[in-house]
């Protein structure tokens, strides 16, 4: 990987999207090599030389470990910067983007130990994330609630709780004040309440608390 995917001349482009990894090689791994491994895995990079590699321009879209730095106070470990070409990634998708950049390199066999410290997210990457389909005057709209901040919250406790006291929760919270609840990010359709029985309660709840 070090003669392909270690390019200390390389300088990167403001449209790069730049990682900084904490990087601990196995015994006798040069760290060049293992932050080339990290760029090549987390890219382009595979275990073996493969004839499909002549069908595309690996030079284009390989990640690049541009810069190799030991760490002060700590023993044989590195910080590996490595760049990766905007073009490696779906507009829009964290999802896609940390899935290929920390997706399949922790396994690695030349690592004793990895950790990512830091990501640079170029503007060009940044905007190509729509956000809401909608701002907060519409929220503002939609509730009637105007020149004070919305009041919300959390449903306690997050799990355990059937379906049915789940909305009777809700209502209890719309009925004293609140604008709005939401459902904890751990609550889904578990067995205890299943996303359709929470609806129903929960839809019961707003309009009894609306009434």
């Amino acid at each position: 990987y070090k003669l392909t995917y270690y390019t200390p001349e390389y300088a990167t482009k403001d449209t790069d999207i730049l990682a900084a990894f904490r990087v601990t090689p196995q015994p006798g791994v040069p760290p060049e090599e293992a932050g080339a491994a990290v760029a090549a895995e987390s890219s382009t990079g595979t275990w073996t030389t493969v004839w499909t590699d002549g069908l595309t321009s690996l030079d284009r879209y390989k990640g690049r470990c541009y810069n190799i730095e030991p760490v002060a106070g700590e023993e044989n470990q590195y910080i590996a910067y490595v760049a990766y070409p905007l073009d490696l990634f779906e507009e829009g998708s964290v999802t896609n983007m940390f899935t290929s950049i920390v997706g399949n390199v922790f396994g690695f066999k030349a690592l004793r130990a990895l950790r990512l410290e830091d990501l640079r997210i170029p503007p060009s990457y940044s905007k190509t994330f729509q956000g809401p389909p909608h701002g907060i005057q519409v929220e503002r709209d939609k509730l009637n609630k105007y020149g004070r901040p919305l009041l919300g919250c959390t449903i306690k406790p997050k799990l355990g709780l059937s379906a049915k006291n789940y909305g009777r929760a809700v209502y209890e919270c719309l009925r004293g004040g609140l604008d709005f609840t939401k459902d904890d990010e751990n609550v889904n359709s578990q067995p205890f309440m299943r996303w359709r029985d929470r609806f129903v309660f929960c839809a019961e709840a707003l309009y009894k608390a609306q009434a």
